[in-house]
């Protein structure tokens, strides 16, 4: 790690200094197992190997579907009953690829709403964020192009609606859709389309992966201090970290173990549990849904996008100042994707030189009212566009916005902070003070 003195790896026999000159792939994996990690981690620091399993995990599971799958409208939702009823452990795999990607999601939240809180997002992690920012978009790509492929009712009608945002584009807006869809319509031609990308962009958000790790550990690891791990010589810097193998190594495996319990519960005994019936209807384009709802993790999102409706004040602002280019569909796909972007330029509306929430006493209250806004912008997306949801949508994501373009702003100037420890090792030994030495 860039800056942190600690032990690098040495080839000792002849085999690996042979290796080492050629392709030094031993010193890389000894130094990433070896990278000094600050000793006073918690367990949301888990949810990175929970992450990284799931990635995998939705890889393999996926390659083996697609073997079975036919991406074609007239056959693709035969094949996925194909695959449930006659591909031996098909419908294990099946349930095992849709529900990781419901974990896959549940942790990417906590792991998002952690460094929110320690302040991850803050110099010199500013690019380590945004890199995890990407990850996410395309995570919430793929997920909407793999809900499309089994081709039953929700994936047809949640395909038009969510391809439909980008016609409210003004000018070029139908131009993409009609590229997005490869026609008029939803059809065979958007169904061959989304499989591609979504067979293609996981092995993206793989590299990508690799670019984040790479850059945190070019930075040094957050903890939940927020104080940095002391570089001025490799004695000092051992008295705050520990090695990654094996104390967190084996913590991590430990809290994986945990959570995959739980989690091959729900496959094996209610893994449609966080599906939609209507799925598990094929596609019908002449028989429209009640109720157009996506996946779970899309909800907090889709709120938003439903909330500025025609007569909502900034929504008419909008409207007269753009002299109607601007209408209430396009400023809610707006809407929509700049809630995902205040959450990606955060490292520069956060204004406190503070960077751990641990020690910032009025911005828990207001973090903790973000984490239930977002529960709350879940809990609307799932109902129907009518009162009181539509109210309650439209200042949970008034919240939203004030949060990160207000809030936290004025926090760095009137907020002030308790005293932090010194160093990390401070930290830990308040928090242990009978660890040994």
């Amino acid at each position: 790690m860039a800056g942190i003195p600690h032990d690098h790896y040495e080839p000792r026999t002849g085999i690996e200094k042979w290796l080492h000159k050629r392709l030094p792939i031993v010193a890389l994996a000894y130094d990433t197992l070896m990278i000094p990690t600050p000793k006073n981690l918690n367990w949301m620091w888990i949810w990175g190997i929970v992450l990284a399993f799931c990635l995998g995990l939705q890889i393999v599971t996926g390659i083996v579907l697609v073997m079975h799958y036919t991406p074609h409208v007239d056959l693709a939702f035969a094949s996925v009953e194909h695959i449930m009823r006659d591909v031996n452990g098909g419908h294990m795999l099946r349930y095992l690829h849709a529900n990781g990607a419901s974990l896959f999601f549940f942790a990417v939240y906590l792991h998002i709403f952690r460094g929110l809180y320690y302040g991850s997002y803050k110099a010199p992690r500013e690019v380590t964020w945004v890199v995890g920012m990407i990850i996410y978009l395309l995570m919430m790509a793929t997920a909407f192009m793999g809900y499309v492929l089994p081709w039953g009712q929700m994936s047809f009608w949640g395909a038009t609606v969510i391809t439909g945002l980008f016609g409210a584009i003004p000018g070029i807006g139908p131009i993409i859709q009609e590229w997005l869809l490869g026609g008029p319509a939803v059809d065979n031609a958007t169904l061959n389309r989304f499989f591609s990308l979504h067979y293609l962009l996981p092995f993206v958000i793989a590299a990508l992966v690799a670019v984040h790790i790479w850059a945190f550990h070019t930075t040094g690891n957050n903890n939940p201090t927020g104080v940095e791990v002391r570089r001025g010589s490799k004695e000092e810097a051992q008295k705050d970290t520990l090695p990654f193998w094996p104390y967190f190594v084996i913590k991590d495996l430990f809290a994986l173990s945990l959570v995959l319990l739980i989690f091959f519960a729900v496959v094996g005994f209610m893994p449609n549990f966080l599906g939609h019936p209507d799925n598990y209807i094929e596609a019908n384009a002449l028989a429209t849904p009640a109720h157009i709802v996506p996946e779970w993790y899309f909800l907090p999102f889709y709120a938003i996008l439903r909330a500025f409706v025609d007569g909502v004040w900034v929504v008419e602002i909008a409207k007269f100042v753009s002299f109607g280019i601007i209408d209430a569909k396009f400023f809610g796909v707006l809407a929509m994707f700049g809630a995902i972007a205040v959450m990606a330029i955060v490292p520069w509306l956060d204004t406190s030189s503070v960077r751990s929430g641990r020690y910032r006493p009025m911005f828990k209250w207001w973090f903790a009212l973000l984490c239930i806004d977002f529960v709350v912008l879940m809990w609307v997306g799932a109902m129907p566009a009518e009162e009181p949801y539509a109210t309650i949508a439209l200042i949970a994501s008034a919240y939203w916005f004030a949060y990160f373009l207000v809030i936290l702003p004025l926090l760095g100037v009137i907020e002030k902070p308790l005293p932090q420890p010194a160093t990390i090792e401070e930290d830990f030994k308040a928090h242990y003070p009978d660890a040994a030495e």
